[in-house]
Order: C-alpha cells, then structure tokens, then sequence
C-alpha cells in the first residue's frame, strides 16, 4: 500500500469514529483527545515508509556492466625494430702481419760467390684469423738466391704471436749487390699486408758478393723448416693424439729437441735428438693419451736453433 493510500485509509477511519460518537448516547467513557488519533495515524505512516525504505535498500539491483579495457592494435604500417648486429672493427682484418726484425742476414753481409746461408725474418700475426700451414710464405720480387716458390708456415700462429720464417738461400756467382723480396700468402692466394713492410706487402733480403771474402759468413748448422699432422685413434672420451713433426735442415748435423704441451707436462718423453748426415728431412712422432679438445703441442729446436717452430692445435673430430 502506497503512502498516499494509507493517509487516505486513516482519515476515513477518523471520520467513521466522529460519526459513531456524534449518534451514540453520553457514556461515562474516559475521552480520547483527537491528537491521539492523529499521533497514532502518523507512528503508523512513518513506519510504512521506514518499511518501504529498507525494503528499496535490501533488494538486490541489477549488475551494471563495467567498461573493460582493450588494447588499440598497432598501426599497420609499424613494423618490430630491426635485430643490432655489432660492426666489425675495421682496425683489426683477418689476415694483417707486422714485420719484427731480421734475425739472421742483416742488410747488407757480404758473402762469396756461391756460398749458402739461411735467411730468418721474426714476423708477428696482429689480424684477427689464427695462421696455419695453409699459410705460406712465397716468392715475390727481385733476386731468388736459389729459394724455392714457396714454403708453407712451420706451425700455427694465434694472433698476437710472432714467428721466425727461415729459407736457404744461396749467394749468386756474380759480384754485386742482390735483393730478393718475399712475402706471406693466405689459403686463398692473396697476399697478406706486412705492417712496417716493404710497400706493406712484402720484407727483403739484401748481400753482397764478392769474391775473395772467404766465402763470407759462413753457413752454419740449422733446421729451415717444420711442419706438423695431426691425427686421432678412438673416441672422444678415451683416445689418443698423434703428432707428427717434419724436420729440414740445410746440412749435416745434430739436432735436439723437446716437445711442449699446453698443460705444462715434462719429462724424457718430451725430449729427443735426430742425427743427419746431410741436407733434408726426417720425421718425429709424439703421443697424446686423450680425447680432450682445445689442446696443443709446441716443439722446441734447442739445437742448432734455440728456437719454437709454431703450434699444432688438438681437437678431437
């Protein structure tokens, strides 16, 4: 029942009571003051409405739908920013040489028509790729003395290192001054750049002939060059390395020798000599019980040479 209604309800009631007491005879009744009534009808409406009021609070209202967040899409046009590759550093190629020193022969030794000797150039490796025997160091220019086209590098050189190039030469038979110009070559037949070089491309060689000198200074005993193999037997885990040095010399003599490991290992396996006869080559093997990879084995020339003949790298396949 709505308020309106209620209010109407209860005047009406009102009014039928006024009606009964004006037609009824005096009673001794105690009399109702009419505020009474009019107090009681508005207790009543109040509570109506205080009904009605917490029925509007307790009743459940409908879900109001909340806004829900979405992500706009990227325009079609944006594209992922592109991968960052480093730049090479362009002051460090692959293939660069520095010309050292001149170990043997300096410019200019006088030498008899004829007479042999070694020349030995000190050149380090500042590129950035390791040099092997696939490296070879080449005629270039100017006077041969005998030399071959080629040699290939006795060993590995890491960047950094330096390494002694030797070649047998011999004086030609006329008086005069000679230069002969070398140089180093890549596998792929290009030349290597000789920083502090001649024309930064190659080193040279320069004597002088003359007749009577006594044959010059003479030729001493040396080993030229040397060259490595390497091979593996069984597995990874539990093989074994064989290292196979080729030695050259330029004439008969003694030759000793000690093979060094990366692990710093010693002993009378590691030492050795070979005995020649004359000019040429022979073979020495050494053996490495493992499978490890990242290892190497250097050879020492401690006679005639006194001097590390490169590197040969161990990886297992």
């Amino acid at each position: 029942m709505s308020p309106k209604q209620l209010t109407l309800l209860l005047l009406w009631m009102m009014f039928l009571l006024s009606a009964c007491n004006l037609s009824a005879a005096p009673s001794v009744t105690p009399s109702v003051h009419p505020n009474t009534v009019f107090t009681a009808a508005a207790q009543t409406v109040e509570a109506q409405l205080t009904q009605n009021a917490l029925l509007r609070l307790t009743t459940p209202r409908p879900a109001e739908s909340l806004p829900t967040a979405t992500l706009a899409p990227l325009p079609s046009t944006q594209s992922p920013p592109a991968a960052i590759f480093p730049t090479p550093d362009p002051s460090l190629p692959c293939d660069a040489a520095r010309f050292v020193a001149d170990v043997t022969v300096p410019d200019g030794s006088l030498y008899a028509p004829g007479a042999t000797f070694i020349k030995t150039w000190k050149i380090q490796n500042i590129g950035a790729c390791v040099w092997d025997t696939s490296y070879s160091l080449v005629f270039d220019s100017g006077e041969r003395m005998g030399g071959p086209d080629s040699l290939p590098l006795p060993g590995t050189v890491a960047p950094g290192e330096e390494i002694d190039l030797s070649i047998p030469l011999t004086a030609p038979s006329k008086t005069g001054k000679y230069r002969g110009y070398w140089r180093l070559q890549n596998p792929a037949g290009q030349t290597v750049p000789i920083e502090q070089g001649y024309n930064g491309r190659s080193f040279f060689v320069e004597i002088q002939v003359r007749p009577g000198t006594g044959g010059g200074t003479p030729s001493p005993f040396t080993v030229t060059t040397v060259t490595f193999a390497v091979s593996h037997s069984g597995s990874c885990a539990a093989g074994k390395y064989t290292v196979t040095a080729t030695i050259t010399v330029n004439k008969a003599g003694t030759v000793t020798y000690t093979w060094i490991r990366s692990d710093g290992a010693t002993g009378a396996a590691h030492r050795g000599s070979l005995t020649f006869d004359k000019a040429g080559t022979q073979t020495i093997t050494f053996e490495w019980p493992t499978g490890a990879s990242g290892l190497w084995v250097d050879l020492y020339i401690e006679e005639p040479n006194q001097q590390q003949f490169g590197r040969a790298l161990l990886n297992c396949p």
